[in-house]
C-alpha cells in the first residue's frame, strides 16, 4: 500500500524523467555559462588592472617638436 501511495505502482513516470532530465540538461547549461562568464570576468578584471598600473605610472606630457 505505501508503494502505492508514493506513486511506484506501474514503474517511475515517464513525465517525472522527462522533466528530471531536462532540469539535469539545463544545470548543465547554466554550470557552462558561470564557467563562461568568470572567465570572461577575469579577463576584465585582469585588462582593468593592467590600465590602472598603466594610469598609475607617472609619465610626463610630451611637448610639441619645434620646427
Amino acid at each position: 500500500m505505501a508503494k502505492a501511495l508514493l506513486g511506484y505502482v506501474g514503474g517511475p513516470d515517464p513525465r517525472l524523467l522527462s522533466e528530471m532530465r531536462r532540469l539535469q540538461q539545463r544545470v548543465q547549461d547554466l554550470e557552462s555559462e558561470l564557467v563562461r562568464i568568470q572567465s570572461e570576468n577575469d579577463a576584465l578584471a585582469a585588462a582593468s588592472r593592467e590600465e590602472a598600473l598603466l594610469r598609475s605610472i607617472d609619465v610626463p606630457q610630451a611637448e610639441p617638436a619645434l620646427t
